[in-house]
């Protein structure tokens, strides 16, 4: 299984750098189901992983000048205080047993599994249906703020780096283009999920060699979708990636709850 793990490694920067985000919605699950690291420990990593593979990624953007920083900024400030506050403070206060009723127990990985389960369904669903444009309802500084602050809770709970709601975010409040999406997509995800681990790193022990081993194959990813996405169409891309989405959660949903 961890042969495969190992594989399946490759797809999280294959993801990143062809649409600038879902790499860390296969994370976690890659995690937990072929190498068998707890789910929260798995959320720690992966913000290790997806940080690292992100920022190798924005920086092949950058030279491209596919990045707006100031956009990036606006956007990844009021994301990164959150997520360092969720990583630090919110996350090691919760219980391992979050709720029981006699027999009835929801426990901490359980909860996380299925959350992360219907992040993934969101996503996809965001992905597979028809992109319709239409006006902010919010002025573009306090947009990319209220944006920001909501993509640090989900990196913060799920360790998911919530690239499927930076670039519309991007694309709408801040009129960027889509390349231009993309690279900033990476450089926030980046910053956020490196942050939001370094607010873990004294919670849980780390399996160094592992973590790296992995991070490495992610980064390799990287480069292999920044080869296909000047060389497959995006829209193919999206929708085989979306139903690849939905499945997986439905998996994780019935795999948890089910059986």
């Amino acid at each position: 299984m961890e042969v495969a793990g190992y594989l399946a490694s490759l797809f999280i920067g294959i993801s990143l750098g062809l649409i600038g985000g879902g790499g860390s919605v296969l994370t976690v699950p890659i995690l937990v189901y072929f190498f068998r690291v707890e789910p929260v420990l798995a959320t720690a990593y992966s913000l290790f992983i997806v940080g690292s593979t992100s920022a190798v990624g924005a920086l092949q953007k950058w030279a491209k000048q596919e990045i707006n920083f100031k956009v990036a900024i606006t956007f990844g400030l009021p994301s990164l205080i959150t997520v360092y506050w969720i990583r630090k403070f919110l996350i090691p206060s919760i219980p391992d047993v979050v709720y029981q009723h006699n027999d009835f127990i929801i426990q901490k990985g359980l909860l996380t599994l299925v959350l992360f389960a219907i992040l993934m369904i969101a996503a996809a669903i965001g992905i597979l249906k028809p992109q319709e444009i239409s006006r902010p309802v919010l002025p573009q500084t306090q947009g990319l703020v209220l944006l920001g602050v909501v993509v640090g809770v989900v990196s913060g709970l799920l360790g998911a780096g919530g690239g499927f709601i930076i670039i519309p975010a991007l694309i709408f409040y801040a009129s960027l283009d889509i390349k231009t999406a993309v690279g900033s997509s990476l450089l926030i995800i980046a910053l956020n999920s490196l942050v939001g681990f370094a607010g873990d790193i004294f919670h849980h022990p780390i399996d160094w060699i592992r973590l790296l081993s992995i991070t490495a194959l992610g980064i390799s990813g990287t480069f292999l979708g920044n080869w296909l996405s000047g060389r497959l169409p995006a829209s193919r891309i999206k929708k085989i990636f979306g139903w690849f989405l939905l499945l997986t959660g439905l998996f994780i949903l019935g795999k948890e709850l089910l059986f």
